[in-house]
């Protein structure tokens, strides 16, 4: 009969364990939202080609965009340069923000399984208790004085099953499982921020040395300008003004000097932490702007997969999936809740008597709880939770409009860029050629030395002026690319994914 009786409890237990496996789930079932019916990123078409100039060399080729076409993991490797390859690859080792990523992925995974391993699973413990002990006579009521100390063993099992008949518990793993997918995109974005900031801090790098190498060399030749001037003062060929306007003005760009060279330094400092090292000691690739070849042809995403790429996106979709389960919670927790308990175990004075028949206990058990009245407070956190999607879904919209808009910003600036930069190396030949030509005309005495200074000042300017140029086409490249969400998820992070 005993054994009937365990049969009959295993049975039930098995039973009421795969009623909860295919039990129904409350609230609604999450699907992912549909992509903006659109077919481009502006509002007008984007040319064929962006403006070149042959003349510019790597620089000043012309852009073009691939409609539909994908980045490849390694979206850098398009500048053919080994000093950017090798920065990226010692932040991706070392970069502390993309460890704490890293580690709080694995957090969220982790709590998935707490949550599985406690709701969906019987929780089952084993104890082992032995005590001594003496009753008063008092206890129950006489007192006749034969009180005996006696000893006490009880080993047992314990059971504890609550059936998730309603879906309360596989919604709130369902929860937790979107906060993975959360954890795994938030992963995904630092990957690729890291990446497109040492790239851009590398090149903003290079643009600063190559600015205060033009105007060291501006300061060369000023200098040497001045060593004429004083040779002609002396010789009475030039006045004291023409000396002491041509000392202001190597003076003026020795000032300026300074400023560049810090703004280097900042940036080499920032690239340091970037690849994770401190400023004192990195050991940076030197990076130089020419050495970078500008990608000729553009992958440019189909706006229809933007929001299945950009990690912000998709980001944001998993906290909406996340809220969209928490209405199931909160939709399940206003239904009866079935516990079921057991105990088995032995109890004896003796040690030695343990585990004989007349010393077994065993008890099985339910208890079924349904709120009755709580004030209103579970139909207010369905309606939190209501709410609190909603306040998702708007959330995941504004990111969506707000990843348009950055693709969109990033192809205007390439376009407007390539035009920007042609005008400056324009402008930068015919202030090179006119200095030329002044410099000549002044040591012939045909030009005064006003001219002179002033074909001085525009070199400089147009030459600064090229410089930022070139790498604001470099740095918006980098841009699109980070804009467009980056590249295929790189083989080496799948592990971090599973």
């Amino acid at each position: 009969m005993r054994l009937f009786a365990s049969k009959l409890h295993i049975f039930t237990l098995i039973t009421l364990f795969y009623l909860q496996l295919v039990g129904c789930m409350l609230g609604p079932d999450f699907k992912s939202p549909k992509p903006p019916q659109t077919k481009r990123y502006t509002a007008t078409p984007l040319p064929a080609k962006t403006a070149s100039l042959r003349s510019a060399g790597q620089a000043g080729q012309a852009q073009s965009f691939a409609m539909g076409q994908d980045l490849p993991a390694d979206w850098w490797t398009l500048f053919h340069s080994k000093e950017l390859n090798q920065l990226i690859q010692q932040g991706l080792e070392n970069s502390p923000n993309l460890a704490a990523a890293q580690a709080a992925l694995v957090q969220a995974r982790e709590a998935v399984n707490v949550q599985v391993g406690s709701t969906l699973y019987p929780a089952l413990s084993a104890q082992m208790s032995a005590t001594r002990q003496k009753f008063s006579d008092e206890t129950f009521g006489i007192n006749n004085g034969n009180n005996p100390i006696f000893n006490l063993f009880n080993p047992s099992l314990s059971i504890s099953y609550t059936l998730d008949t309603f879906g309360a518990a596989r919604r709130q793993i369902e929860a937790l499982r979107a906060q993975v997918d959360y954890q795994t995109y938030l992963l995904q974005a630092s990957y690729l921020t890291l990446t497109s900031n040492i790239a851009t801090t590398a090149i903003t790098a290079a643009s600063f040395r190559a600015q205060i190498e033009a105007t060291r060399q501006l300061i060369d030749l000023q200098a040497k300008t001045l060593g004429i001037i004083q040779r002609q003062f002396r010789l009475g060929g030039a006045a004291g003004a023409d000396v002491l306007t041509q000392k202001t003005a190597l003076a003026q760009t020795r000032a300026s000097l300074p400023p560049l060279e810090q703004n280097l330094a900042k940036s080499l400092h920032v690239l340091a932490v970037l690849i994770g090292t401190l400023p004192s000691e990195a050991r940076l690739p030197l990076l130089r702007l020419e050495q970078l070849h500008l990608p000729k042809r553009l992958p440019l995403r189909l706006p229809s997969v933007l929001a299945k790429q950009r990690p912000d996106i998709q980001a944001s979709e998993a906290l909406l999936h996340a809220a969209s389960a928490q209405i199931g919670v909160a939709t399940a927790n206003l239904y009866p809740q079935l516990t079921l308990s057991g105990n088995y175990g032995w109890e004896s004075d003796v040690a030695s008597s343990l585990f004989k028949p007349h010393t077994l206990a065993w008890a099985f058990g339910g208890q079924i709880l349904q709120p009755v009245f709580n004030g209103g407070a579970l139909m207010a956190k369905k309606r939190q939770a209501i709410a609190a999607y909603e306040q998702a879904e708007a959330q995941y919209r504004q990111t969506v409009l707000q990843a348009f808009q950055n693709v969109a910003d990033t192809l205007r600036a390439i376009e407007n860029d390539a035009e920007a930069f042609r005008a400056q190396r324009e402008a930068e030949l015919a202030a090179q050629n006119s200095l030329r030509l002044t410099q000549q005309q002044y040591h012939l005495g045909g030009v005064s030395y006003l001219s002179l200074l002033t074909a001085q000042r525009q070199y400089q300017s147009t030459q600064i002026g090229r410089i930022q140029a070139q790498a604001s086409r470099y740095n918006d490249t980098v841009a699109l690319f980070q804009a467009l969400g980056g590249g295929w998820w790189p083989k080496k992070m799948e592990a971090y994914k599973q």
